[in-house]
């Protein structure tokens, strides 16, 4: 079963794939998005779930440190029914406080991207792939 993270903001939505049997997340790319123009990229998103085969969407929810929500939760949640409502498929949600941050350190430590504009290409999407990876992990059957 393969899913589709997203990373939601206000002007790009990183996308991630997981592998057909659902237990690894790869990047796939960054969709430009503007909402005061109505544009959410669901175009792009449907090639992808056509291409791939998606059975299912992930989107992070970028809650608060404390837990709390705030106006980016709503965003991604407006975004998630924006999903049900074209493709009629599922769609979960992942807690995905700091995963920005941890997407950074790994393409600066272990990438070695140390450009910043370079990272901000790219940044979305590992963050998609953190969200998406530990969805995967956290509803997988084997543990």
């Amino acid at each position: 079963m393969r899913l589709l993270g997203l990373d939601v903001g206000s002007k790009t939505v990183g996308v991630a794939i997981s592998d057909p049997l659902g237990i690894t997340a790869q990047e796939l790319e960054t969709i430009k998005i503007d909402e005061s123009k109505f544009s959410f990229g669901m175009r792009q998103i449907r090639k992808l779930v056509r291409k791939y085969d998606v059975e299912g969407f992930v989107l992070g929810l970028p809650k608060n440190m404390d837990g709390s929500s705030g106006h980016s939760v709503e965003r991604s949640k407006q975004y998630g029914e924006r999903l049900k409502e074209k493709f009629d498929l599922p769609v979960h949600y992942m807690d995905e406080r700091l995963t920005t941050v941890q997407a950074d350190r790994i393409l600066v430590q272990e990438a070695g991207v140390h450009d910043r504009v370079e990272r901000k290409k790219v940044i979305d999407q590992m963050a998609a792939v953190l969200i998406l990876q530990s969805y995967l992990e956290a509803t997988r059957k084997d543990k």
